[in-house]
């Protein structure tokens, strides 16, 4: 099921200096009708199976490995809500390395310190007084009770470079999840209704097509 072909038509009237009628339209695909998967489908986890996106593969990859059909990559997107795909899908490899140079200039400042986060800090009873991955100042410290000691914990923290911190927003983008495939049908049917215009809607024509005024028809 191709996503472009249930987008509804719009006819708007033609801007050509020398179309030949002033009632002459074209017919143009609708780009601002938009969709997502419902609340109570997208908000449910049974509906869902968690995937990590591998190497270099492309949305048409990915939807060809889970549905056997490059199609339905736009189903992915959909049960990601990943409206831009080139700001919310992983960078390929070649794309990754030249976004690193041009935003941070050079090897090395891509190799310096972004930011600092913590190691996992525990009292002698096993219980957390400082989750790992918190980020931090650099000479981060903490003062805490443990039993009838009062220690302070200093050294706690790491280093995360450009690097690390570059590479971990993308393998961010890397875990996405996808529609069973046993409720794709669901999700067809729901798009369709949504995609199609409403009887006694401004400008209706049909249920896949909408007409703008001709306010060529009244110029002066």
């Amino acid at each position: 099921m191709a996503y472009f072909s249930n987008i509804p038509n719009f006819d708007y009237i033609s801007r050509v200096a020398n179309a030949k009628n002033i009632g002459d339209y074209i017919t143009v695909k609708n780009l601002f009708k938009r969709v997502k998967l419902r609340d109570d489908v997208y908000n449910d986890l049974t509906y869902f199976i968690d995937y990590n996106i591998i190497g270099d593969d492309t949305p048409c990859n990915v939807a060809y490995k889970l549905y056997d059909t490059e199609e339905l990559d736009w189903i992915v997107f959909l049960s990601n809500n990943i409206v831009n795909v080139y700001e919310e899908w992983p960078m390929s490899q070649r794309s990754f390395d030249t976004y690193l140079l041009d935003k941070y200039g050079s090897y090395d400042e891509i190799g310096s310190v972004h930011h600092y986060e913590t190691w996992e800090l525990k009292d002698g009873k096993g219980v957390t007084i400082v989750p790992q991955g918190l980020r931090v100042p650099a000479d981060y410290s903490i003062t805490f009770r443990d039993g009838n000691a009062v220690r302070t914990a200093t050294n706690i923290t790491y280093e995360v470079t450009n690097l690390q911190y570059e590479t971990e927003l993308q393998e961010e983008k890397r875990r996405i999840r996808y529609l069973r495939p046993e409720f794709l049908n669901l999700a067809f049917d729901d798009i369709k209704k949504i995609m199609a215009y409403k009887k006694g809607s401004t400008q209706y024509v049909s249920r896949s097509l909408k007409r703008g005024d001709n306010l060529r028809i009244f110029s002066f």
